[in-house]
């Protein structure tokens, strides 16, 4: 009886329902008496078209609610993945592999016998492209050129490798080094020393790293 009862007032009147502790109130208003703000002009009034919730989904929610059941699948994922081996590593005091094309700190070679690579062609001044690199040379008695000085100025390197592809010799190479962090901008502005210096630390591992990439370059 109420079922026909709503039937016949839903095609006569517009109705709005409101949700109140849960029950639903059926309110009837006509247009032309209250506009479109539904019953008594309550702008808050609206149709409601959803689908009213089965007794399955209403205890299933409960239960998600009581026992926290979202908490505890959590707490399983975590403690699997607890005990499965890390994909992390302890650094610094933990290290990963490097490519053998990484290009980090600069340094300058020699040759097995001590003397230097470097034959003062400025290829790697000039197609540098932060202009970082500074060179100056002269002739030697014997004809050969040679460096008397090769800075570099770090706080412009952008690291591009192109001095390292440039060099006919391999003299300038980025090596292996990523740990040369500063305190002050004075100590990244490198001199023909301290790249020569660099080159004696790191020439095993370069030269390492330059034999597997030969096929490559």
């Amino acid at each position: 009886m109420m079922r026909r009862f709503a039937m016949e007032c839903a095609s006569k009147w517009k109705v709005s329902r409101t949700c109140v502790g849960g029950a639903k109130l059926f309110h009837s208003a006509t247009p032309t008496s209250f506009g479109t703000t539904g019953y008594a002009g309550n702008k808050h009034a609206y149709t409601d078209t959803s689908v009213p919730k089965t007794t399955a989904e209403i205890l299933d929610a409960n239960a998600n609610t009581l026992m926290i059941t979202e908490m505890l699948r959590g707490m399983s994922l975590a403690m699997k993945t607890f005990f499965e081996p890390k994909v992390t590593i302890n650094y610094p005091f933990e290290k990963g592999p490097l490519s053998p094309r990484f290009r980090g700190e600069h340094v300058l070679r020699r040759y097995a016998s001590g003397e230097e690579r470097c034959i003062a062609c400025k290829l790697c001044e000039a197609v540098c492209p932060a202009q970082a690199i500074t060179i100056d040379a002269e002739e030697r008695e014997d004809g050969s050129r040679r460096t008397t000085r090769y800075d570099i100025d770090m706080t412009k390197c952008i690291y591009c490798g192109f001095c390292q592809e440039a060099c006919p010799v391999d003299a300038i190479v980025e090596g292996p080094n990523a740990e040369f962090s500063t305190e002050t901008r004075e100590e990244l502005l490198y001199d023909k020393e301290k790249l020569l210096a660099n080159g004696d630390r790191w020439e095993t591992e370069i030269a390492k790293n330059l034999q597997v990439e030969s096929l490559y370059r």
